[in-house]
């Protein structure tokens, strides 16, 4: 989906407020990190352009501010997938990330075996990463860029080639009504 690029992916971050999301995607835009938090006010995006199987892929990533209302991170995510569910496309990529895995797993929020099991419930990918370290930052974005690309990929070749007959009279028509449809415009 984007110019001499492809623009193939209109990606959201989105998660509960604190957890790392605008760390990860300026991790991954910029190459770069800060320990300073700034809280996200509504929305704001990221655009980085990469080489993926010899072609330029422009990504364009979404970061939503997180949202307070959400009562537990594991009711979020299922909130969340509920409305990509009703919102989104039906063929829409979807990967599960855990931010701060360079924390001593009894301090994170949530357990590497319970963000696969929600993952593997939903039958998505999960990918632990630390935007401070950049443990698997590359890997989450171009893992969903494939996917992305794959996805459409074979939704492009699934589309049949429709012909288009004009001036054609149809099976079982009159005569006078035939001579109708192949002059122009009623002429």
């Amino acid at each position: 989906m984007f110019s001499s690029c492809l623009n193939l992916f209109d990606g959201f971050i989105h998660d509960k407020p604190g957890v790392g999301k605008s760390c990860l995607l300026l991790r991954f835009s910029d190459g770069s990190f800060t320990t300073s938090f700034i809280t996200t006010i509504g929305i704001d995006f990221k655009i980085r352009t990469i080489e993926l199987y010899g072609k330029r892929i422009k990504l364009q990533i979404w970061d939503t501010a997180g949202q307070e209302r959400f009562r537990t991170i594991t009711t979020d995510i299922r909130n969340w997938i509920r409305n990509i569910e009703q919102h989104a496309s039906d063929h829409v990529n979807k990967i599960l990330v855990g931010n701060k895995a360079d924390m001593d797993e009894s301090k994170r929020a949530v357990p590497t075996s319970n963000g696969q099991a929600l993952a593997d419930e939903y039958g998505i990918k999960f990918f632990e990463t630390s935007a401070k370290t950049n443990l698997n930052v590359e890997e989450v974005f171009f893992s969903i860029a494939r996917d992305i690309k794959q996805r459409l990929a074979e939704t492009d070749s699934k589309v049949e080639p429709q012909t288009i007959k004009i001036n054609q009279p149809d099976q079982g028509a009159g005569t006078s009504q035939a001579a109708q449809k192949s002059a122009c415009c009623g002429s």
